[in-house]
């Protein structure tokens, strides 16, 4: 008889059977085919709080396959993935197929290749039980402060609203960070430059002290998340910065100092999930969610190993073949002395894992083009650079600085130039380092004036949160775990707790309700400390030192407390932004509202008058095209893009405002959305988590 190995994925099915012979069969789950249902809370308070799983109705078919398979099977493999959830997906499974006779055992791998699974079948093990707590009470804590939570929102701000405890968090930094910049004061100030010359070539000198006082002053922003710093220069008003001016032009200048200084710079740590997640945004413009998407491909199709990870770790295997690539490539002169290891800070980060690197490193992007399609390559091709990166030579700058005198002591001046003396881990950087080189200057030469350059600047609020700095936060700050990330993000955009615009996050008046009510009422789970002091003891759980059930109690018995008193805590109005229109029907003012679908215009005398239309955001741009006015829209999936209010006979779109100014021909991926059938009137939303 043959032996069943269980996977999720049709694709990690696949994979794994090109390294398996006829004596195994591979079927996959299809993700989960347990779950709590969403009708009830299915989770027993009164005792123990015992989870109320149930076979998923969809998966129906998928665990009649699965038994009958497993007939045909005297043992069962359990390979789903190597965490939390792939765990409670294993103790599942062996759950709905178990019988008398039947022997089970569980393999774990971090990447899809003949020799990780073959040395993965050589060391079966079983279910781990304290990584199915750790799931089993993540589960229980957010369906508890899901539907505990929604129904009070339901009364106190809008029906339909739901509430999640990770998710909860997120929205608060969010908005936060929207007041710190509404509260912002904008300084001006001056900064000044002198352009002088030694020879026939001329060099840039920053100002930088006036009677030997520097002007550049730091100012900080107390922020939830911590401290602002912006930077500014005491040169302020505009009649100021000309009299410098006036003053540098009859200045003598004179050398004062010129320091060189070799700079080495090492390669940076390998790819976790956070800063995986991080440079798919910065680098491809990616949301959390498409990064994962992508990752996931890749390693299920044994490209990558495990995408979901906060080790830095890396093999001995992994680290020998990334070496003999160098060496083979570019010559021992780009190896490092010894071989390079990053430490993970991250506490309590699973160091079994190993950092996300590419399984075999002689597989170019190139490959993963032609299997899968470009934008799997590019990702590809970050994770393969910054992993090969780590086994290369430091690169080696010449840093030089060049100070002035001007006045016997009343200005300082400076200008800073580098030099690549070396490459190294550059070599296959495309974001290498351009040299900035100054002349060859000796202390105590004069310079000639040549002219002055004075700029005026205002100091800038504290940017909005994008995909990246969110992330980082949320990593920084131990709220959820890699995995959770992108649902995180994903959740509070769907349910119109947030916007995004350009990329960058800010919170609708719905959000703001919700978090403003969440915040005043239910401080204790909408709290960074707490938030992730829970994380800290879910870490605990699944490493066997704490036990699920106390510390969900723990939690719990003051919860419970809370959602006793806040019935009688007042209802929180939405604002809502009244528009010029007039309703066609009443003469009422349109207002914008937010429903399923997003932003729509209804008239302010609801319910008494019925009449809604599309929100339609207009901008101050025009088409490039036809001339017509450029709108805000939404592709398919929701992501925002600028097109043509002609349309359709004028189909010109984009995704940034430089795309306009300078138009492609064509956006990239996506296509504008078809506009949906049903009303743009609010629906009824179930609770959810």
């Amino acid at each position: 008889m043959k032996t069943l190995v269980i996977v999720e994925s049709p694709t990690k099915a696949r994979t794994i059977g090109r390294f398996l012979g006829p004596d195994f069969e591979i079927v996959a789950s299809m993700g989960h085919i347990m779950d709590l249902p969403k009708s009830r809370l299915s989770v027993d308070v009164e005792h123990d709080f015992k989870p109320d799983y149930q076979q998923l109705v969809d998966k129906k078919k998928v665990i009649s396959e699965l038994k009958a398979a497993s007939k045909k099977a005297d043992n069962i493999i359990l390979a789903t993935d190597p965490d939390r959830e792939g765990e409670a997906i294993a103790a599942h499974v062996k759950e709905v197929l178990d019988e008398k006779g039947k022997k089970f055992s569980r393999i774990v791998f971090h990447e899809i290749t003949k020799e990780a699974i073959d040395e993965a079948l050589k060391n079966p093990k079983t279910v781990d039980e304290n990584l199915v707590d750790a799931q089993t009470a993540r589960r229980v804590l957010d369906r508890l402060v899901g539907y505990k939570l929604s129904p009070i929102l339901w009364q106190k701000v809008r029906r339909g609203l739901s509430a999640g405890r990770v998710q909860s968090v997120a929205l608060r930094l969010i908005v936060e960070r929207e007041r710190e910049i509404e509260k912002f004061k904008k300084e001006p100030y001056f900064t000044i430059a002198v352009i002088l010359k030694k020879g026939s070539i001329e060099t840039i000198f920053e100002l930088i002290e006036i009677k030997k006082e520097r002007i550049e002053i730091s100012e900080k922003l107390s922020l939830y998340d911590g401290e602002y710093k912006f930077t500014k220069t005491s040169i302020n008003p505009e009649s100021k910065a000309k009299e410098i001016e006036a003053n540098l032009k009859n200045k003598d200048f004179l050398v004062s100092d010129v320091a060189k200084k070799e700079m080495r710079r090492t390669p940076p740590p390998p790819y976790t999930t956070s800063t995986l997640q991080q440079d798919g945004a910065r680098r491809m413009g990616l949301s959390g969610r498409r990064t994962m998407s992508l990752a996931q491909k890749l390693y299920e199709e044994g490209y990558i190993t495990y995408h979901r990870t906060d080790s830095l770790a890396m093999s001995n295997t992994a680290r020998d073949q990334m070496v003999n690539y160098v060496k083979s490539k570019f010559g021992d002169k780009y190896l490092p002395k010894a071989p390079r290891f990053y430490k993970t800070t991250q506490k309590n980060a699973q160091e079994a894992h190993e950092a996300i690197r590419p399984t075999k490193i002689e597989v170019t992007a190139d490959k993963v083009s032609q299997d899968l399609g470009g934008q799997y390559a590019k990702l590809y091709e970050i994770i393969w650079r910054r992993a090969l990166a780590t086994q290369m030579a430091d690169a080696i700058t010449e840093s030089t600085v060049v100070m002035v005198d001007a006045g016997k002591g009343e200005y300082t001046l400076k200008a800073n130039g580098s030099v690549l003396v070396f490459d190294g881990f550059l070599r296959i950087n495309p974001l290498a380092l351009n040299d900035n080189k100054l002349p060859e200057f000796n202390s105590g030469e004069k310079l000639d004036f040549v002219s002055s350059i004075s700029e005026f600047h205002e100091t800038l609020p504290p940017p909005r949160y994008n995909d990246a700095s969110i992330i980082k936060t949320l990593e920084e700050k131990g709220i959820g775990r890699p995995s959770t990330y992108a649902t995180i993000i994903s959740t509070i955009e769907s349910r119109q707790y947030i916007e995004r615009t350009e990329g960058r996050f800010s919170p609708t008046s719905v959000g703001l309700a919700v978090n403003d009510f969440l915040v005043s009422n239910f401080s204790t789970i909408d709290d960074i400390p707490f938030t992730a002091s829970m994380e800290d003891g879910l870490d605990e759980i699944a490493s066997g030192a704490r036990k699920w059930v106390p510390t969900i109690r723990e939690f719990y018995t003051p919860f419970e407390k809370t959602l006793g008193n806040v019935q009688d805590a007042a209802r929180v109005k939405i604002e809502v932004e009244k528009t010029n229109e007039i309703c066609p029907l009443d003469g009422g003012h349109l207002i914008i509202r937010i429903g399923r679908f997003g932003k729509f215009m209804a008239c302010e005398n609801f319910p008494k008058c019925k009449f809604t239309k599309p929100f339609v955001q207009e901008t101050d741009l025009i088409c490039p095209k036809d001339g017509g006015k450029i709108v805000f829209k939404k592709t398919k999936k929701g992501r925002r893009f600028y097109g043509c209010s002609n349309y359709p006979k004028c189909d010109f779109a984009a995704w940034k405002i430089e795309d306009i100014k300078n138009p492609k021909e064509n956006m990239d991926t996506e296509k504008p959305a078809k506009k949906s059938s049903k009303s743009s009137s609010e629906v009824k939303i179930t609770a959810t988590e």
